[in-house]
């Protein structure tokens, strides 16, 4: 299975080198104002592919944030269990056994 895995990326890793040296041709991105951005293509994808990740990490943020304190307050409001404070621990009842597909 570990071999699939670098098996996979290879082949991720040559496709995507491919792709790179097939659009080396520069590019031109025209922008507010008359203000344009020649680069290669390559660079181009690659720099819209970062502003994407980068919209959604800040766009996640606040969520995770929230998620966290939220969590760190569960943590410190949880009752402890009844080992810790050395109350005794009672069994469970014994469940009914049913034949087996009913």
């Amino acid at each position: 299975m570990k071999y699939l895995a670098w098996l996979l990326k290879a082949a991720i890793f040559f496709t995507l080198f491919a792709f790179a040296l097939n659009n080396q041709q520069d590019a031109t991105v025209h922008f507010f104002f008359g203000t344009r951005w020649q680069a290669p293509l390559v660079l181009v994808v690659l720099a819209a592919f970062a502003c994407g990740i980068a919209t959604g990490v800040i766009g996640m943020v606040p969520r995770w944030w929230s998620s966290r304190n939220a969590a760190r307050r569960a943590q410190t409001t949880a009752e402890p269990a009844p080992e810790a404070t050395g109350a005794p621990v009672q069994p469970a009842p014994p469940i009914e056994q049913l034949p087996h597909g009913l």
